[in-house]
């Protein structure tokens, strides 16, 4: 990192800046093995869904730059809207995610079915998803161990755990990875196929991605556990203020809470 913060000073950047890229770049090289375009965007997703969308976008900005400087220009994450609205939008609902849960369990679409269970009831992102393997639903937990040390655990529910076992006994297969060939199950491959199961079973595609079912499982689970610290643990939110957005209504529900309130 001694040539980066060279070339940041080269650049002109200010003290506090380069302090600010050398953290980010550091942070980036260890949680990415090699930097290619899929370890980008599993960074990225990892900094939307830990930081506030200021942080998250500050970081993105000295990655970037960090890419220029390794010689990777063609490389660029794209930054997410600051702009926070009192309400969530397209986020999927309780009464949506059942619908495409029973139609996926009707038609026996287990591979599909198992994938909206595990985001919906794990809490997941699609990055961790992929590394689910069998001895993690035996275990009833799957351990994520960043290389900068720091645990989060994500626990798989007991009611999921017996249905995954049973699914996996079903197929012959006892052992491995979860879902398959880990290299196939791409963040892509994964919108696209939630994107058809949710226009089979008449559910909005908008409202249907993975990132969504992770504001469900927050939701859900605040209303039964009213431990925001053990919710953003859980999430592996480094801060409580970025939990704290997962918690907003949708705009169709606080439309729903005013006209149930109101009656004067």
């Amino acid at each position: 990192m001694k040539a980066f913060e060279e070339y940041l000073r080269v650049q002109e950047y200010a003290s506090n800046t380069i302090a600010s890229y050398l953290f980010a770049a550091k942070q980036l090289e260890q949680r990415a093995s090699s930097i290619t375009n899929q370890s980008l965007l599993e960074h990225k997703e990892w900094l939307v869904s830990s930081f506030a969308p200021k942080t998250a976008n500050n970081r993105i900005g000295a990655i970037n730059v960090y890419l220029d400087y390794l010689g990777f220009p063609g490389m660029r994450l794209k930054g997410v809207k600051v702009q926070q609205k009192p309400f969530l939008n397209n986020v999927i609902s309780n009464d949506e995610y059942r619908r495409l849960r029973d139609g996926l369990k009707r038609d026996e679409d287990w591979f599909w079915y198992f994938v909206v269970r595990f985001l919906a009831c794990t809490g997941a992102r699609v990055s961790e998803l992929r590394k689910f393997e069998y001895a993690h639903v035996m275990a009833g937990y799957m351990d994520i161990v960043s290389k900068g040390q720091k645990l989060r655990r994500v626990y798989v529910p007991a009611s999921l755990k017996s249905e995954a076992l049973e699914w996996r006994a079903r197929e012959g297969k006892v052992d491995g990875i979860l879902f398959g060939d880990r290299a196939a199950l791409t963040s892509r491959g994964i919108a696209l196929g939630l994107k058809r199961a949710a226009e089979r079973y008449s559910v909005d595609p908008d409202v249907v991605y993975p990132h969504s079912f992770r504001h469900l499982f927050a939701k859900n689970f605040i209303a039964k556990n009213p431990d925001i610290a053990f919710l953003a643990d859980l999430m592996g939110h480094e801060s409580i203020e970025t939990t704290r957005i997962y918690l907003r209504r949708t705009a169709a529900e606080q439309r729903s809470a005013v006209d149930e309130a109101i009656d004067w």
